[in-house]
């Protein structure tokens, strides 16, 4: 099976069943689950991914806002 890249938000809230790819994203992190995190910030296109650094910025509370950007690189 291929791997997804770069797919838009809206196709991996269809993919996964949810309604906000990524607040999945960041409880799948907070979960502890941090190879999915990985892989689910891999299938982003470049925009989302952009646009899910100012989602961390501006929803997720500061604590974790190292941690997680730190698990994207």
């Amino acid at each position: 099976m291929r791997a997804r890249r770069n797919k838009t938000v809206a196709q991996q809230c269809r993919y996964y069943g949810i309604e906000n790819i990524y607040d999945y994203m960041v409880s799948v992190y907070i979960n502890g689950n941090i190879t999915p995190f990985r892989e689910m910030y891999k299938e982003l296109c470049t925009d989302a991914q952009r646009l899910f650094i100012d989602y961390i910025f501006d929803e997720v509370p500061r604590v974790y806002h190292q941690e997680i950007i730190r698990a994207t690189i």
